[in-house]
């Protein structure tokens, strides 16, 4: 039965004298002078609200002291309902009443997505979303190395306080294979642990399009954009798949600074750099450059012996060390071959009922993967570095020091670094008679130029492959 006029909204006045307790006057005549209420069922209490910002607004600000207060004079089962102006019903009466059900279809489907009046604000009755997250994937399963300390450190920072970190947004980048998904997931696993309250979402860049397809046909661009504004950690994989897509690109970089003004963290992986991002929008791409840009390399053999192990490990199989330290030695991909590689061992010594053996490992794996079967060495490095560049053997072994030479003696220090187990006064031996603090020098200041310069990155890796024999 429908309680009187009179009666729930001297109920509201009695809210109203109790809100303005805790709030400011300031605050109390711009938020809240203005609802009006509407009807009152004896549980759900309709509101009327100039706009939507009104309701994200003060749910999201004053929605501790507010909850109390309704279940103190209206009752513990109410719940609200949010009623617009005709003038802001671009798609729905009201913007609370809307089925989480339908919030998950959308997300999880993007060919026939229901994602009518999916803007749930958060408040007495919140929509779960469905994170899209794959819950093996955490910072537990993930293997630290020099090539993606940077970007799992970060990660971790966001975590712990979404959106309050300058890593906003957390940019990572690198080759296919390297982790990112893992990473960027395993953050929003994490995220979800510490702050359950927040909601968090996973997507591809080509679902996302999908997605806004599907909205254009259907008239509800709206609630599209409504829908990625009520995120609280938005994870974006493939950036790069926006390229050329100048509408989709409109309406990121509207959800983009709306959820970066609200505070709101944002995650993004593409397989390059921001300054390398083709037939995408400046500002776009300014943007992308805001926080931290975190580039994941090809694993050193600590890191790959580590994978290996942690591998084995979770499929419950002992490895001989001398098989994993071959494999380490062995295998030049990215984490994804070497772990299908492994896989692949256990598979045929299973299949073939044989111990697992550097011998079955040198066998079977050649068929999966491309091994480099001579180990490479300093002398190697410094020949091929010479070749290259064009440069005289007898000038790069001399004590001469003209920056041609110099940066060539970098060159080979970073690469012998990175494909050698020789230490480093070895190799700083090996290259023009220097120590190990000058080879640290040498590693680091190539990686540097290599982040800022693009051209002298492709020159590292064209020397690089043809060291790898690629």
């Amino acid at each position: 039965m429908l309680v009187s006029t009179q009666t729930y909204s001297d109920i509201w006045q009695d809210c109203l004298s109790r809100i303005k307790e805790q709030t400011s006057e300031d605050e109390f005549a711009k938020w809240f002078q203005p609802i009006i209420p509407l009807n009152f069922d004896g549980t759900t209490l309709q509101l009327r609200v100039p706009n939507e910002s009104y309701v994200y607004h003060i749910e999201k600000n004053y929605l501790s002291f507010l909850r109390p207060i309704l279940h103190q004079l209206f009752g513990m089962k109410t719940r609200l309902r949010y009623v617009m102006p005709k003038a802001e019903q671009n798609h729905a009466t009201t913007v609370q009443g809307a089925d989480s059900t339908a919030i998950n279809k959308f997300i999880a489907r993007t060919d026939t997505a229901n994602i009518k009046n999916p803007f749930i604000l958060p408040g007495i009755r919140k929509a779960i979303v469905d994170p899209q997250l794959n819950p093996a994937y955490t910072f537990d399963t993930h293997i630290e190395g020099e090539c993606n300390r940077l970007a799992r450190s970060a990660g971790l920072a966001v975590a712990v306080s979404p959106g309050s970190t300058p890593f906003n947004p957390l940019y990572i980048y690198g080759d296919s294979g390297l982790g990112k998904t893992h990473i960027v997931q395993a953050i929003g696993n994490e995220v979800r642990q510490r702050h359950p309250q927040m909601q968090v979402l996973y997507v591809s860049m080509n679902k996302f399009q999908a997605q806004y397809t599907h909205a254009i046909l259907n008239k509800e661009f709206n609630d599209f954009i409504h829908f990625y504004q009520m995120i609280d950690v938005l994870i974006i994989d493939d950036i790069q798949e926006l390229a050329g897509k100048e509408k989709t690109q409109n309406a990121f970089f509207t959800i983009f600074n709306h959820l970066q003004l609200a505070g709101k963290q944002l995650i993004i992986t593409s397989d390059k750099p921001p300054v390398e991002l083709k037939d995408i929008e400046q500002r776009l791409i300014t943007r992308f450059k805001w926080g931290l840009s975190a580039q994941l390399c090809q694993p050193d053999y600590e890191t790959k012996v580590k994978i290996i192990r942690s591998k084995a490990a979770r499929i419950g199989v002992q490895i001989p060390e001398e098989v994993v330290h071959y494999l380490a030695e062995n295998i030049n991909a990215n984490i994804r071959e070497i772990e299908g590689a492994l896989s692949s061992l256990v598979a045929n010594a299973s299949f073939l009922n044989k111990k697992i053996s550097t011998s079955l490992a040198k066998e079977i794996l050649k068929v999966y993967v491309k091994f480099s079967l001579k180990e490479i060495t300093i002398e190697q490095i410094n020949k091929t570095v010479c070749e290259y560049l064009k440069l005289d053997p007898e000038k790069f072994n001399s004590p001469k020091r003209t920056r041609e030479i110099a940066q060539a003696r970098q060159i080979a220090m970073y690469l012998s670094k990175k494909h050698t187990k020789a230490p480093l006064t070895a190799i700083g031996s090996a290259i023009g008679g220097k120590n190990h603090a000058t080879v640290l020098h040498a590693c680091k200041a190539v990686s540097n130029l290599m982040e800022t310069d693009k051209v002298f990155r492709r020159q590292i890796e064209e020397i690089e492959r043809k060291v790898l024999g690629k």
